[in-house]
């Protein structure tokens, strides 16, 4: 088994301070980088490090696709063992596909699709019914909740 990366305080900082928020400023990254008293360089690169470690799994920001008018739903699959690599590569080939997730369970593949327009969610669901072979099974949330869940590196 591999060593866990070891990040320093400034990384964690760093990420503690960007859970929250995203300046929208000209130059944002020089904006963060002056609150820690480094280059904007540096800040990007360890960025990308925190990603390629794996400390990140995604620094982007997050649309309400609902209130832009589109739609957003959570689906899943059963999926045999022996093909969950070959179904994986299908469902993430859809753009509308904003991420996917492997459970032990009867349902095994957990994803999330965002559309832009209301109605695409049926069409893209059976697409990939058509494609795979399998069920999928949409879970349209009934309500909203914000926890503001803020965990410190």
């Amino acid at each position: 088994m591999s060593k866990p990366a070891e990040y320093d305080v400034l990384d964690r900082q760093i990420i503690n301070a960007l859970h929250g928020g995203f300046p929208i400023v000209d130059e944002p990254y020089v904006e963060i980088a002056s609150w820690f008293n480094i280059g904007s360089q540096e800040l990007i690169e360890r960025l990308d490090n925190l990603l390629k470690s794996g400390a990140l799994t995604r620094f982007g920001p997050l649309f309400n696709s609902q209130r832009m008018g589109g739609e957003v739903t959570l689906a899943a699959l059963c999926v045999p063992e022996h093909r969950y690599d070959e179904i994986a590569e299908i469902v993430n080939s859809y753009r509308q596909v904003a991420h996917n997730y492997q459970r032990e369970h009867a349902f095994n593949m957990w994803f999330v699709i965002c559309t832009e327009v209301p109605g695409e969610i049926k069409k893209v669901i059976q697409a990939i019914e058509d494609e795979t072979g399998l069920k999928v099974y949409d879970c349209p949330k009934e309500r909203e909740y914000f926890i503001g869940l803020r965990l410190q590196a």
